[in-house]
């Protein structure tokens, strides 16, 4: 039995070596072997995949018939992006986000003022 990272919901599975298609997470039912659970699946490449060999895949979270799919070394076949690169340094070079700014409160005061009644002056 080998153990895989759930690339969705990130839940530790046993599954038979190699993954069966029909693999599926325990805990979010999601596909366990889909492109983005494979080591060749990177968006910087024509159709998601460092496999020039590969055929096309529209679903790439669903199971398909890929020869060519690996699981990720990390359990995460999905590459980090640029931005999440970036952002990781960024929260490393200053702190990361600021501490008691909740962006979702802070909007919904703005529009419970916006739309509050006011009072009747006399």
């Amino acid at each position: 039995m080998k153990k895989v990272i759930c690339w969705s919901c990130g839940t530790e599975n046993e599954t038979p070596d190699p993954i069966p298609r029909d693999s599926e997470c325990r805990e979010c039912r999601r596909d366990l072997r889909c492109c983005m659970a494979c080591s060749f699946f990177d968006t910087a490449y024509n159709n998601s995949c460092r496999e020039p060999d590969a055929d096309p895949v529209t679903d790439k979270d669903r199971r398909n018939f890929c020869e060519f799919f690996s699981y990720g070394p990390t359990g995460k076949g999905v590459a980090p992006s640029r931005s999440d690169n970036a952002r990781k340094k960024l929260d490393a070079l200053f702190g990361g986000k600021p501490a008691g700014v909740d962006k979702a409160a802070e909007a919904r005061a703005k529009l419970e003022d916006l739309f509050r009644k006011k009072p009747a002056e006399d």
